[in-house]
């Protein structure tokens, strides 16, 4: 093998990347504002390549769905500190307008990164996902007749994490009902994901798939040396990335503020674009090596983690500061933005119903996230139009009836799509609770 070719090679290129920021970070030297978004920017890039070698190389070793699982929650770990962070801050100084705008913000925080995550996620590393098909022949892609019909198709067993994004979902339209986000919604939520990860936990250590590069390398290392080396990957990637995402998501605020971008819509759009950035990095590298089946699975775990952990944490972090147990409250905009988020995430499940998802539906999720936040913005920023709130909100509700009616519509024409995969989740579910813990251990 040539050296320059070497996978360790490449791991060393990785670490390279993350090596400024660490000098910075370390040294506490300031940075002006477009250094610290260039070097955090590129630290996020060397760990996230760092994060999927990880990810692939525990494959053979743990199930496949919990490796995962796993790179999902340190993938968007700097999205939970960012929204703690604003959760804190409303307890902290609950009772005053500092303490009501913290919790206004920790919402918009957490649906902007649930909404980007579906609406430029899922339908962008879709429409990557069949362009790169040309070059991969990626097994994922069927091509099919008809206006823009070539189809990614997913795993079945990702049944299980769709079923229970479902019930997420519907919890969280009830949300806004209890006055805020409670404890009955950390209990509700939290166990949710805590009942996912025991189920996925059970689950058989399938045979990895083939790999080359980096991951082929260390999985052909024994125990426990492989082991330890994912573990030090997931470390390091992950204590960067949350080290760096937040001056990373600053820096582009305080550029946007420079330029006249509102903070509320900064904190909204451009903070949780900037915390997301590792996940898409790390599923676009697997997309890129023809594992897009493997990458939709990233971005469907990390949705469900948002959508429970995210959500049911706030209010734990908000009693903590609080100093007693409290319910972390937000005004009607905020409301209507869960209500958005949870409709939009339906009409998402909706779609991959079927477990395939077309670059003709991949459009329409595009196109419906990106005009809600551009018109929204254009009515309270720019347009010169009487009470611009108001018609904020009801702009808001059109959508959410939209989503909601498309999500319908599409369950009624894929209810035996329905009924599969909630007959999947359940065989999934049964067999986990009945098999016997495996004795047997990959070498």
């Amino acid at each position: 093998m040539s050296r320059l070719r070497h996978p360790l090679v490449a791991v060393g290129a990785a670490f390279l990347l993350t090596a400024p920021w660490i000098v910075a970070f370390a040294s506490g030297y300031p940075l002006s504002t477009l250094a610290t978004v260039g070097l955090s920017g590129l630290g996020v890039v060397g760990a996230s390549f760092l994060l999927a070698w990880a990810a692939e190389t525990a494959e053979k070793d743990v199930p496949t769905a919990f490796a995962i699982a796993v790179l999902a929650v340190l993938a968007v770990a700097p999205e939970y500190a960012v929204d703690a962070l604003y959760a804190w801050n409303a307890g902290a100084y609950a009772g005053t307008p500092r303490g009501a705008e913290a919790a206004n913000l920790a919402i918009a925080n957490m649906t902007g990164a649930n909404r980007i995550l579906i609406g430029l996620g899922w339908s962008g590393i879709a429409l990557f996902t069949v362009y790169r098909a040309m070059h991969t022949g990626d097994p994922a892609v069927r091509s099919r007749p008809g206006w823009l019909s070539d189809s990614v198709q997913l795993d079945r067993d990702i049944g299980l994490e769709i079923v229970f994004l479902f019930l997420a979902t519907v919890w969280a339209f009830l949300v806004p009902f209890g006055g805020g986000i409670g404890m009955l919604d950390t209990v509700v939520l939290v166990g949710l994901y805590a009942a996912y990860i025991v189920i996925i936990l059970r689950g058989e250590v399938e045979p990895p798939e083939e790999h080359g590069g980096v991951p082929a390398y260390f999985q052909g290392w024994a125990r426990p040396w492989r082991p330890l080396v994912v573990l030090a990957l997931f470390t390091f990637s992950g204590a960067l990335i949350f080290s760096a995402v937040e001056p990373f998501a600053h820096g582009l605020e305080e550029l946007g503020l420079e330029y006249g971008v509102p903070a509320f819509f900064m904190i909204q759009w451009i903070a949780p674009l900037a915390s997301e950035t590792p996940e898409l990095i790390v599923v676009a590298v697997l997309v890129n090596k023809a594992r897009s089946t493997a990458g939709f699975n990233a971005l469907i775990s990390s949705k469900l983690n948002q959508w429970t952990l995210l959500i049911g944490t706030l209010a734990v972090v908000y009693s903590i500061a609080l100093g007693q147990i409290g319910t972390l409250q937000f005004d009607l905009k905020q409301s209507v933005e869960i209500w958005v988020t949870a409709a939009q995430s339906l009409f998402a499940i909706a779609l991959l119903i079927n477990f395939e998802i077309s670059v003709r539906e991949s459009l329409v999720l595009l196109v419906l996230f990106l005009s809600q936040v551009i018109i929204e913005f254009l009515i309270l920023r720019v347009l010169t139009v009487p009470n611009p709130e108001e018609l904020s909100l009801l702009f808001l509700d059109a959508y959410i009836v939209l989503y909601v009616l498309l999500a319908v519509g599409l369950f009624v024409v894929r209810r035996g799509a329905v009924m599969e995969i909630f007959g999947i989740a359940a065989n999934t579910v049964r067999s986990a609770i009945w098999r016997e813990p495996s004795t047997e251990h990959a070498d």
